[in-house]
């Protein structure tokens, strides 16, 4: 069971705007400006996130953003690439969507000022990560291109005077008396007027609220990644889908037996520019386990690593890149090279420590072609979402494409309305606001058993242990609280997933059943939220999916 709407106090303010956006990274930044550059002189588009504007994931991307665009390469090579990553069950119309679109898409984030790297000639500089046969992922700073692409869509934001509310926790969707979203309940921190819970009032709500990883223990994601926007959609009747599919990524820096929180990521670029992966001994562990060796599908790549270090009994392996020299560590790592030595390790002279940490949930809040979910009204985009084209596992650097993309496409879709009607906003539900401490117990069972390695029994206790922590109710609303029951209800929906599909795929790697089984499992699991009932369906791909209707 999960709450109905998580307890709070009543709204003491409101606010009316035409479409309000609930995050800040690539996804909400993009999404935001597209509709105000659409609706200039009529609508209004509020910006809230949870803290400060570029707290995101975002800003911590390394890598870059991948799209077709040096000679020689094509939108159907990268289509290709990123349907074998997802194993099956990417919905080949988004992505082509997604392929056909980001190009142009790209170039418009330059002309925004996003400054990536270039070549000597002035052209993109261009590298590979894994999965990609070709080299078309493009990066900034070396490997800050989160940071600069931040830096430049808010830049943009500010010259298009979107307003925005800071420190501000989304908490529950709002419904007309048709089943419309028609707006939010968030919580604010030291807005003045604007302080407490109050309520957003919205013809359309966009849901761009980044990741999920704070529900295990080790990941890169932010402190901020609590799955909210996840949890929210669950509680509004919302169809969310592939939860099961989290991917871990392969090459985190490992920091010593029990650390937690947010993890510093050692980029799939380093691999992409000619670092090995290898073992205590020194063997190069990945050559023969696929053609592409370290440069292979992450999943195919944790799964490597996991299963060289339960062979070996070490608790990590290396990424070594000595031979990649100083001056290319320093031109094109920086950021790398500085979080490293801070911890006593030096990659121009030594192999990096690495395992594998939660890194990026290919599932979400279900969504057609233009963001629509299946409650009316309410778009999701980014790492909230699931679009389709990430299938099973998400090709590295489409992250950041998918945000940029589906944010445009968004825009479009959104109706021009009236103003907000006036709404009353319901009565909290007396149950179910979980403890603060019940985090760190989610995190724990999540780690423990549904990690990278999964099996029929870890599954089953983690379903059994998290239900009883859904016990643990009375607290007084609080964000740790609202946090700790989101992190619930999300985990729960994962696990739910992750015991029906017996069979390993992409990101899913069932030790009981190790083989993909298309006979059984290709289609998707959707879980929804009855009554605070939660309930998971197995949907078949029978037939090719058509593609929505422009709106």
């Amino acid at each position: 069971m999960i709450p109905r709407r998580l307890r709070a106090p009543a709204p003491g303010w409101t606010v009316d705007t035409d479409v309000v956006v609930v995050g800040s990274g690539i996804a909400g930044l993009v999404t935001a400006l597209a509709v105000a550059g659409r609706r200039a002189g009529g609508g209004r588009v509020l910006l809230v996130t949870k803290a400060l504007l570029d707290a995101g994931s975002t800003r911590w991307a390394q890598g870059g953003i991948a799209a077709a665009l040096a000679p020689g390469d094509s939108p159907e090579a990268h289509l290709a690439d990123t349907l074998t990553a997802g194993v099956g069950l990417c919905d080949a119309a988004a992505v082509r969507t997604l392929v056909t679109e980001g190009p142009d898409a790209v170039r418009r984030l330059i002309d925004l000022g996003t400054d990536f790297d270039r070549e000597a000639d002035g052209a993109l500089a261009l590298t590979r990560e894994g999965g990609h046969h070709r080299r078309r992922i493009a990066h900034a700073g070396g490997d800050a291109t989160g940071a600069e692409i931040s830096r430049a869509l808010l830049a943009a934001r500010k010259q298009a005077g979107i307003e925005v509310i800071e420190h501000a926790l989304v908490l529950d969707l709002l419904l007309d008396g048709a089943g419309r979203a028609a707006g939010i309940t968030l919580h604010v921190m030291g807005e003045g007027q604007r302080d407490g819970v109050g309520a957003v009032r919205a013809n359309a709500v966009v849901l761009a609220t980044g990741g999920l990883g704070q529900v295990f223990s080790a990941t890169t994601n932010p402190e901020v990644s609590t799955g909210d926007g996840v949890a929210l959609a669950l509680r509004a009747g919302a169809a969310v889908t592939d939860l099961e599919f989290v991917q871990f990524h392969p090459t985190v820096l490992w920091l010593g037996e029990g650390a937690g929180g947010q993890q510093p990521l050692i980029s799939e670029a380093v691999r992409g520019e000619g670092a090995h992966l290898v073992d205590a001994s020194g063997e190069r562990f990945m050559v023969g386990r696929h053609d592409l060796a370290e440069l292979a599908p992450r999943d195919v790549v944790a799964k490597g690593i996991m299963s060289r270090m339960r062979e070996t009994g070490a608790s990590c392996v290396f990424l070594d890149g000595r031979h990649l020299g100083a001056p290319t560590w320093e031109r094109r790592f920086p950021t790398i090279l500085a979080k490293c030595r801070d911890h006593g390790i030096d990659p121009v002279t030594e192999p990096i420590p690495v395992v594998p940490a939660a890194h990026y949930a290919s599932g979400g809040v279900r969504t057609d072609a233009w963001g629509r979910t299946s409650v009316p009204g309410l778009y999701a985009c980014g790492e909230t979402a699931c679009t389709g084209v990430h299938g099973a596992n998400r090709l590295a650097s489409n992250s950041l494409l998918e945000g940029l993309v589906f944010g445009e496409r968004i825009a479009a879709a959104i109706p021009v309305g009236p103003d907000p009607s006036p709404l009353d906003v319901p009565a909290d539900d007396d149950g179910g606001l979980l403890q603060p401490e019940v985090r760190e117990d989610v995190q724990r069972i999540m780690t423990t058993y549904v990690g990278v390695l999964r099996n029929a029994q870890g599954l089953e206790t983690a379903e059994r242990e998290l239900a009883a922590l859904g016990d643990k109710t009375g607290a007084e609303p609080c964000v740790e609280a609202w946090e700790a029951t989101n992190l619930h209800a999300v985990a729960t929906a994962i696990v739910a997933a992750a015991r029906r599909r017996e069979e390993t795929r992409g990101s899913h790697w069932r030790e009981d059943h190790p083989d993909r089984d298309d006979a059984r499992w290709l289609g998707h699991l959707v879980t929804r939220s009855a009554g605070g009932r939660l309930t998971t369906r197995f949907e078949p791909l029978d037939r090719p999916v058509a593609a929505e209707p422009a709106p």
